[in-house]
């Protein structure tokens, strides 16, 4: 009985150990040699199997990014996402956040790759994300819908982001490639409807502001999230800035980005 599990032992060892090296020449087949016991033909279907699944994937999620680069350009760079980040996740969602989050900080700096290579791909990410996102239903539930924005603690809607980025992404395609960033950050706010759409509406400094205050300080009423930001800007006119943000807020009531105010507590 010992010897037979010792030998099962071994079998096992040795079966892990032949898939870590049919894995690792998958990913990268210039670094890694393929198992000896699989036939040159069949490994190389395997090799093109798994990374034009891959490929297909991270097309299908970054679509403008795919349609700017270059045929040879786009291939290099799976590849080399494919070879050198270890994957976590078979789900198509995380696999594109897993590629995004890999261009921010796994990639390193490329020749001919755009400058505003991974704010592109987060933005197109950004849509993905949301329509996957689970609905938390009962957020709706601790909001006032006609409560005073003003005097009370506006209540953002959960599936809405603020988002800055040093690029106008939302611009980039094919005919508008820039090279050099103007230094004027570009705000979007990004929401998934009542319908379950996913809309993107280009916001100024003000608005986003306003909208990460309120995420930041959930107690803190419309009026004194906008008297932060007067003294932030150093603002001569307190009340200039809290009448032009009440506007901004039912603007935002309106379009479903705010839920309304926080109820109190019974």
């Amino acid at each position: 009985m010992h010897q037979l599990k010792r030998r099962l032992r071994v079998a096992e060892d040795d079966l892990q150990t032949q898939q870590a090296r049919f894995a690792a020449h998958l990913r990268d087949p210039d670094t890694n040699p393929p198992p000896d016991d699989v036939a040159p033909e069949r490994m190389a279907v395997y090799r093109q199997l798994f990374f034009n699944n891959i490929e297909s994937l991270l097309a299908k999620a970054f679509p403008v990014l795919r349609r700017i680069l270059a045929d040879e350009h786009w291939l290099a760079l799976v590849r080399d996402f494919y070879a050198r980040h270890p994957t976590r996740t078979p789900l198509f969602h995380k696999l594109a956040e897993e590629f995004v989050d890999w261009l921010t900080d796994g990639r390193g700096e490329h020749p001919g790759d755009p400058p505003f290579l991974a704010q592109l791909a987060h933005y197109e990410w950004v849509e993905l994300a949301l329509s996957t996102a689970e609905d938390p239903l009962p957020a709706a539930l601790l909001a006032h819908p006609n409560g005073d924005l003003l005097n009370a603690p506006p209540v953002i809607a959960p599936l809405c982001w603020t988002l800055a980025y040093d690029w106008p992404v939302q611009r980039i395609g094919p005919d508008f490639q820039p090279t050099i960033a103007s230094g004027v950050q570009t705000f979007l706010l990004v929401h998934r409807n009542h319908s379950d759409e996913v809309k993107f509406v280009e916001i100024n400094a003000v608005t986003a502001r306003l909208l990460t205050l309120a995420e930041e300080q959930p107690e803190a009423s419309g009026i004194e999230l906008l008297e932060q930001i007067a003294d932030e800007l150093q603002h001569d006119d307190v009340d200039a800035v809290v009448a032009g943000g009440a506007e901004i807020l039912e603007s935002l009531r309106e379009r479903g980005i705010l839920l309304g105010t926080r109820r109190r507590s019974s």
